[in-house]
């Protein structure tokens, strides 16, 4: 037995004090893989729910496809819930990996992004992360060449989604896991891939790891220090940063504006890029491709659009802006969408790539809301050659350049969705615009069917993927 003892008390006060600071957290997730760790907190909450009156209680496994036994795994992780009398729910996923990225990291973001779905803002998703590793995570990051956002491994509590990721583990040892497991005759899963040393984290726990106990036998308790130490250092980094950030901030979150951004010192810059990066919730490159981006961005010239990409995250330069944004998914600007009104309104619609178009309800702005009278409308893309005259504008122009003016990017411009309202094709109109022509999302409306002052109207705004989106300028 653990010198320390397998102690229930001991981990539950550890797992109270988490969930006391996190009292909005009403439904508790565990991620649950079927092995020793997350079979051990599972248990543990399962036991002792009384504890956390008014919480739910629930498990997740997520199953990646990538090994035979894993359906099998599924099934078992199901039977023990269904023992303890837990709500219990299996995720598969499609873990292979992008281009340039490792199998290790592509199963970590698929899984992630599959279970923060699955969040409410009122969720916590709980794994079963301990001290060993947190050591682990640290000594990988160390080897990568890490900074201080790296070294402070796993936090304790961070947000996943619209809810919580919350470890309440991490200062625990594996060994008291162990004893925990032995005592209350808990039956696992014994993953083979985990003694498989072709993979760094299993090298490290199987060869390397061992040898520095039996020199150092409490470095898993100082690394897990020193990570605390650097997640110090890390929060002061941010808050730098977010003073930064506030300087040289656009109107849109996924832009910075670039002579502000070159006022700042260099380690400045990479310090306020990464954390711009990190808000936005795409990848942060690595120290070169950070190097590129600083050198091939900042210093080209105005009318140059140069674009650097990373895997899950790209930079491009328009003007003298500089814009971060996901990989674009593929589009076919040709296709086209009716958007019909039902009960009383119309309802979200799906552009698959693109995001959720919506109508918003307002006053004295957006489309007159008498223009609609529920007609279907019809959504298409740019095609080239189309006119429009938004409100403020005497004469229609041409919408190219009219994007132009408005500095919208070019890689969004055929991306952006026309709102049409085809009855209206026959009606005379004035200015030298397309009369069926409403809206241009991301643009504005056309000023023949804009709300007036205290009229009904409303406001078309697409909510991209990247949660930045596309809204009425």
């Amino acid at each position: 037995m653990n010198d320390a003892g397998p102690s229930p008390a001991r981990l539950l006060d550890g797992l109270a004090a988490l969930l006391d600071n996190h009292p909005h957290t009403r439904h508790l997730i565990v991620g649950y893989s079927g092995g020793l760790d997350s079979h051990v907190l599972l248990h543990l909450l399962a036991t002792n729910r009384a504890c956390w009156p008014g919480r739910t209680l629930a498990a997740m496994y997520v199953d990646h496809g990538l090994q035979a036994a894993s359906a099998g795994w599924g099934e078992h992780c199901a039977h023990i819930c269904h023992g303890l009398d837990i709500s219990f729910r299996a995720l598969r996923i499609d873990a292979r990996p992008l281009p340039g990225e490792s199998p290790e990291a592509a199963a970590r973001r698929t899984r992630y992004a599959a279970l923060a779905a699955e969040l409410e803002p009122d969720a916590a998703l709980l794994t079963a992360h301990h001290r060993d590793d947190q050591a682990e995570t640290l000594l990988l990051q160390l080897l990568r060449g890490a900074g201080p956002h790296g070294l402070a491994a796993m936090p304790t509590a961070s947000h996943l989604g619209p809810g919580w990721l919350l470890r309440p583990l991490l200062e625990v040892d594996r060994s008291e896991l162990l004893d925990y497991a032995l005592e209350h005759g808990l039956r696992w899963i014994e993953d083979v891939s985990n003694t498989d040393t072709r993979f760094d984290r299993n090298y490290l726990r199987q060869r390397i790891l061992p040898l520095l106990r039996e020199r150092w036998p409490a470095v898993g308790r100082n690394l897990a220090r020193s990570a605390r130490w650097c997640a110090e250092t890390a929060d002061w980094l941010d808050a730098d940063a977010d003073a930064d950030l506030a300087r040289v901030a656009a109107q849109r979150p996924d832009a910075l504006h670039i002579p502000a951004l070159r006022e700042l010192g260099e380690p400045r810059q990479r310090n306020a890029l990464r954390r711009w990066l990190r808000r936005l919730g795409l990848p942060v490159p690595d120290a070169r491709q950070l190097r590129h981006i600083l050198h091939d961005t900042l210093t080209a010239a105005r009318d140059r659009q140069p674009c650097i990409r990373w895997p899950g995250g790209e930079v491009r330069r328009y003007r003298d802006m500089l814009h971060a944004l996901p990989p674009p998914l593929a589009h076919d600007a040709r296709q086209t969408f009716i958007w019909r009104h039902e009960t009383n309104a119309y309802p979200p619609l799906d552009l698959p790539g693109l995001g959720t178009l919506r109508l918003r309800a307002t006053f004295g702005e957006g489309l007159r809301a008498e223009t609609l009278a529920g007609a279907a409308l019809t959504i298409r893309f740019r095609q080239g050659g189309e006119r429009f005259r938004p409100v403020g504008r005497h004469h229609g122009q041409e919408l190219k350049k009219l994007l132009q003016e408005a500095g919208i990017p070019p890689w969004e411009r055929d991306r952006l969705p026309l709102i049409y309202l085809p009855s209206m094709l026959a009606l005379p109109h004035e200015g030298g615009g397309n009369p069926s022509l409403l809206a241009v999302v991301g643009l504005g409306i056309a000023a023949e069917v804009a709300a007036g002052p205290g009229e009904p109207g409303f406001l078309p705004v697409l909510q991209s993927p990247s949660a930045t989106g596309f809204g009425i300028l």
